[in-house]
């Protein structure tokens, strides 16, 4: 099939693409946590919230994880505009239980959370794949887990990640399928041709090309499969690095530099797309 052909043919709609620093292979200590996400540590919520918000400390729950063999290994916490929310704004934490912390692609749980009204419990399963460091999120949006700042919100979030741990096996399946498939080269340029689409609202002008996103990085991902090409995409996408030319407002070309993704929000929503992406492709591709 023809590239531009391919292209067409793959265009996810955008209800599906909406339904979609630290060690990381050793469990955080408190002192890295309180460095890097002092948030965790806020005393209590934001004073913005109503008397009806019950205030969940994120430390509770991750010592809740800790007795139930999830260890936390990365921590991030977003930017904040209001000088008085830097300490109850949200944050996010990968979790992994003792078993997975030196796997090749080991299992993770993903929880966002805040103390300034900007999220309640939010649980996502994730993929960490060691040679690349990447740290994906995974599987469906529909196997997510939001959870209120009410009554017993810590025992909740570890059945919600007890469940989604018990999930994992539908989310393997999918990986293993999309390392069976070998893409063509029109095919992986359309993935990442989709890949741009999802990262920037003019994806034409942005100076990227597709046959930059699906670059690999490193010997190892030299491969055409599917959940190769995912990764390259991934890192590509999220790390950022790129260099290219663009044309601005005046019509000159001008070099642009691709930023890396380091807001949570976005960070998820470009995960949740490619993800998406990803499982449109191996239905095509099949």
């Amino acid at each position: 099939m023809h590239t531009s052909n391919v292209i067409s043919a793959f265009r996810p709609s955008a209800h599906q693409i909406q339904r979609a620093g630290l060690g990381y292979s050793r469990p955080l200590e408190n002192e890295e946590l309180a460095r890097i996400a002092p948030a965790i540590f806020a005393p209590d919520a934001h004073a913005s919230r109503s008397d009806r918000y019950a205030y969940i400390p994120t430390l509770d729950l991750i010592n809740g994880m800790r007795s139930e063999g999830f260890m936390p290994v990365k921590v991030t916490q977003a930017g904040c505009r209001t000088e008085d929310k830097k300490g109850y704004g949200k944050h996010l934490i990968r979790f992994r239980r003792h078993d997975q912390l030196e796997a090749n692609e080991a299992r993770e749980v993903i929880i966002v959370n805040s103390h300034d009204g900007s999220s309640g419990f939010h649980l996502m399963a994730g993929m960490f794949r060691l040679v690349c460091s990447n740290g994906l999120i995974v599987g469906q949006s529909d196997n997510e887990i939001r959870i209120r700042h009410s009554g017993d919100a810590v025992g909740q979030v570890i059945e919600g990640a007890c469940r989604i741990v018990e999930d994992f096996d539908q989310v393997s399946a999918a990986i293993d399928g999309m390392k069976s498939i070998n893409l063509s080269k029109e095919h992986q340029l359309a993935f990442g041709n989709a890949a741009l689409a999802l990262r920037f609202d003019d994806a034409e002008n942005s100076g990227i090309k597709p046959a930059q996103i699906i670059r690999p990085r490193r010997i190892e991902d030299e491969k055409t499969d599917l959940w190769t090409t995912f990764n390259a995409v991934q890192e590509n996408i999220i790390r950022g690095g790129l260099r290219g030319f663009k044309v601005d407002a005046n019509n000159r070309h001008t070099r642009t530099k691709t930023r890396e993704v380091k807001g949570i929000d976005q960070s998820v929503a470009l995960n949740r797309g490619l993800w998406v992406l990803a499982e449109e492709m191996r239905k095509l591709a099949a």
